[in-house]
C-alpha cells in the first residue's frame, strides 16, 4: 500500500456526543482539529460524515502485541516465521485492530536463535506497507544477553535496531543473569536512543527495585508487562514496589484479555494499586489467536472493559489506559477532542462511555484525518425503525433521536 503523504481533505464530523455529553460538531484540516463548536454550527468545503448516535472519543493505542505470531493458533503446529509469512500475518493483524480502534501499535518480535532476524524484517515490511492507515512500531526481544550464551543474542539485537527496530525489549526473567540483562539493554537504549519495553512477571519485588532504580532518569522511557505477578504478592509490598514504580516513571502495561507468547502466566497486576502510587498504568491485547490465546481478539474497547468490569476501574480511566496512557506509553501525543490537537479518533454507537464499552459496535476510525476503517454489527437495527419491525424488535430511544439530533 503506497503511503498517503499528503494532507486528507477537509472533513466535518457531524453532531457527535462528547463524554460530557455534549453534541458537537468536529472539523479536521489536514492531521489536525481545526474546530470544535456545537451540533449544527460548523461546516466544511469537504466531506461531512454524520455521527449523531455515536460518542466520540481518542483514538485507542495498542501497546503490548505480538505480530510475529498473531493469528497462528488456528494453524495447529509450529509457525513458520519466514519474513513473507510474518508480513502476511502481521499485516492482517495490524487491519483487525485498526478496525477495533488502534490508529497505532507496538508489536513484540523475537529475534536471534534459529529465526535470526526474518521475523522482524516481515513485521518491519508490514509497517511500511501500512504507513497512512496504521503506525506499526517493532520492539526487538532477544532470550539470552548474558555470559556466553547471550553473545549471539546481543549480536542479533544489535542488528534488529540498525535494521529499523523502534524499540529494545526482552525477558530478563528468562536470563541467568536477570539485572545483567536489564543492564546491558538499557545501555544499549541510552547508546541508540531508544525506548526499551521488557516482559516480566513482576512477583520478584527486590527485582523489580533494581530494575527501577537503574530506570531513573532513563529518559527514552521504560515500559514494564504484564507484571500480573504484583497480585500476588502481599499488599504492603506490593505498595512499596509500585512506589518505587512511580518515582522511577516506569509505565506497566498491563493485559487484561490475557496472556501473550513471551510471557504465560495470566492475570492483571493491582491496577487500582498502581494508578494510586501515580504509575502509568497502560493495558494492551498481548495474543492476537496464537497459541498462548487462540480466541485473543486484539480489542483495546474489550481490554477496558475487563478494566472496568473486573477491576472495578471507571470506565474513564479504564479507557484511558488504552488510550491517553497507551498513547504516551508509545511516545505518541496526546489527544483530545479539542483544536489543535491531532486527529485520532473513534466514534463508537452509544450514549456515555460505560455503554460504549458495554456494547463496543459501529466503530468509526480516524487516523491522521481520515476515516481510514468502519465496523458494524447486527444492532445497526436500533435506528433502524423498519427492520427492528420486521425483526418484532423493540427500538431503542435515544436522547437525541429523532429530526432535531438522531438518524
Amino acid at each position: 500500500m503506497p503511503e498517503n503523504t499528503g494532507d486528507a481533505p477537509p472533513l466535518l464530523l457531524g453532531g457527535a456526543r462528547l463524554t460530557d455529553g455534549r453534541l458537537v460538531d468536529v472539523r479536521i484540516a489536514g492531521r489536525h482539529i481545526e474546530a470544535v463548536g456545537t451540533a449544527g454550527s460548523l461546516t466544511t468545503r469537504g466531506t461531512r460524515l454524520d455521527l449523531r448516535g455515536h460518542l466520540l472519543l481518542p483514538a485507542p493505542a495498542e501497546p503490548h502485541a505480538h505480530a510475529d505470531t498473531a493469528l497462528t493458533g488456528p494453524q495447529g503446529g509450529p509457525p513458520s516465521h519466514g519474513a513473507e509469512d510474518v508480513r502476511r500475518r502481521a499485516t492482517e493483524a495490524a487491519l483487525l485492530q485498526l478496525g477495533h480502534g488502534a490508529t497505532a501499535l507496538r508489536a513484540h518480535v523475537r529475534v536471534g536463535g534459529a529465526q535470526g532476524l526474518a521475523a522482524l524484517e516481515g513485521v518491519l515490511a508490514a509497517s511500511r506497507s501500512l504507513r497512512g492507515l496504521t503506525e506499526l512500531t517493532a520492539v526487538a526481544v532477544p532470550r539470552l544477553l548474558t555470559g556466553v550464551a547471550g553473545a549471539d543474542g546481543l549480536a542479533a539485537l544489535r542488528d534488529a535496531v540498525d535494521m529499523g527496530a523502534g524499540v529494545i525489549g526482552g525477558r530478563p526473567d528468562l536470563d541467568p543473569d536477570p539485572a545483567g540483562y536489564a543492564e546491558t539493554v538499557l545501555a544499549l537504549a541510552a547508546d541508540r536512543g531508544r525506548p526499551v519495553d521488557l516482559h516480566t512477571d513482576g512477583e520478584a519485588p527486590a527485582r523489580l527495585a533494581r530494575l527501577a532504580a537503574m530506570a531513573k532518569g532513563f529518559r527514552p522511557g521504560l515500559c514494564l508487562g504484564p507484571c500480573a505477578g504484583l497480585s500476588r504478592l502481599p499488599r504492603d509490598e506490593a505498595a512499596r514496589t509500585a512506589d518505587r514504580l512511580a518515582a522511577a516513571a516506569v509505565t506497566v502495561v498491563c493485559l487484561p484479555q490475557g496472556g501473550c507468547s513471551c510471557a504465560g502466566i495470566r492475570g492483571t497486576p493491582p491496577v487500582g494499586l498502581l494508578r494510586a502510587a501515580g504509575v502509568r498504568v497502560a493495558a494492551g491485547s498481548g495474543a492476537l489467536r496464537d497459541a498462548s490465546n487462540p480466541v485473543g481478539r486484539g480489542d483495546p474497547l474489550e481490554a477496558a472493559y475487563l478494566l472496568a468490569s473486573q477491576e472495578g476501574i471507571a470506565p474513564g480511566s479504564a479507557y484511558d489506559a488504552v488510550s491517553g496512557a497507551a498513547r504516551a506509553a508509545l511516545g505518541l501525543p496526546g489527544v483530545r477532542v479539542e483544536a489543535g490537537f491531532p486527529a485520532e479518533l473513534l466514534a463508537v454507537r452509544g450514549d456515555d462511555l460505560a455503554g460504549a464499552l458495554s456494547l463496543a459496535y459501529s466503530r468509526i476510525v480516524v487516523h491522521r484525518g481520515r476515516v481510514v476503517a468502519r465496523t458494524s454489527a447486527v444492532r445497526e437495527y436500533l435506528d433502524s425503525g423498519a427492520a427492528a419491525a420486521a425483526l418484532g424488535l423493540p427500538r431503542q430511544g435515544r436522547a437525541d433521536s429523532g429530526s432535531g439530533g438522531g438518524p
